[in-house]
């Protein structure tokens, strides 16, 4: 299977709901070594936010299977519903015949059966603790809750770099501003607690293609920090000191 974007290195969903029950939305992310982004999600008038977590995990699965994937790929969510629903849970609601441990039936059972059918053995979840500056989880959010609002969001297909919209509006720039801050921020506690990161994770954060980060093999700087190699393959950000030039 090959794509011209190369493989898919990050992927990222959410769901949200007006009111649980109430209008929901849902969103989905994924980055290509290129660099390049694609987004998608979908609207429901009358469901729970459970259900959109379980819907955007579904249609992000489904999309994998038509792509090439990196073997270091995750599904990034911060669904715990989700994460024990297929890590713990599915395996004793099917020998109980859809029945949780109190007999009772289980709820959504329609998601998660396609959900098990669905399912990559080789793309594991990993939790995501909500709303705590993780860019991709910052953004999937907002395209599930503009989806839950009956708004259509701009979303990226294929492109390089940050969000981008055929049809730009007034919200555009402070949007684009918004998703910078967030990272910026990010990068700022990362270096504060001299936290090391995977190539993959740094693509994602610095948001440049993975083979371009593959090539270095010494210090670099992004913007306000020195970003430094380990002997591990890892990477650490170092906050630039005032008044040094940028190289």
């Amino acid at each position: 299977m090959v794509d011209a974007r190369g493989r898919v290195v990050a992927a990222a969903t959410d769901g949200a709901c007006r009111g649980n029950p109430g209008p929901g939305g849902w969103g989905a992310l994924l980055r290509f070594e290129d660099g390049s982004v694609e987004e998608f999600g979908g609207h429901d008038p009358a469901t729970t936010n459970n259900r959109m977590e379980l819907q955007a995990a579904l249609a992000l699965l489904e999309r994998l299977k038509e792509l090439p994937l990196h073997p270091d790929l995750t599904l990034r969510t911060d669904s715990k519903y989700l994460i024990d629903g297929l890590g713990s849970w599915l395996k004793g609601w099917k020998r109980k015949g859809w029945r949780t441990a109190a007999g009772k039936p289980v709820l959504n059972q329609d998601l998660w059966e396609c959900l098990d059918a669905a399912r990559l053995d080789d793309v594991p979840l990993t939790h995501v603790k909500g709303h705590s500056g993780d860019p991709d989880n910052e953004r999937v959010d907002r395209i599930a809750v503009a989806f839950s609002h009956g708004a259509a969001p701009d979303l990226t297909a294929g492109v390089k770099g940050s969000v981008s919209s055929a049809t730009p509006d007034n919200d555009s720039a402070p949007l684009l501003l918004q998703q910078l801050l967030t990272r910026l921020e990010l990068a700022e506690r990362l270096a504060d607690g001299a936290f090391s990161l995977t190539v993959i994770e740094l693509a994602q954060l610095v948001e440049q293609p993975l083979k371009q980060l593959e090539s270095k093999d010494g210090p670099w700087m992004w913007r306000d920090w020195l970003v430094s190699p380990e002997d591990t393959g890892r990477w650490r950000l170092h906050r630039r000191e005032r008044g040094s030039g940028e190289s």
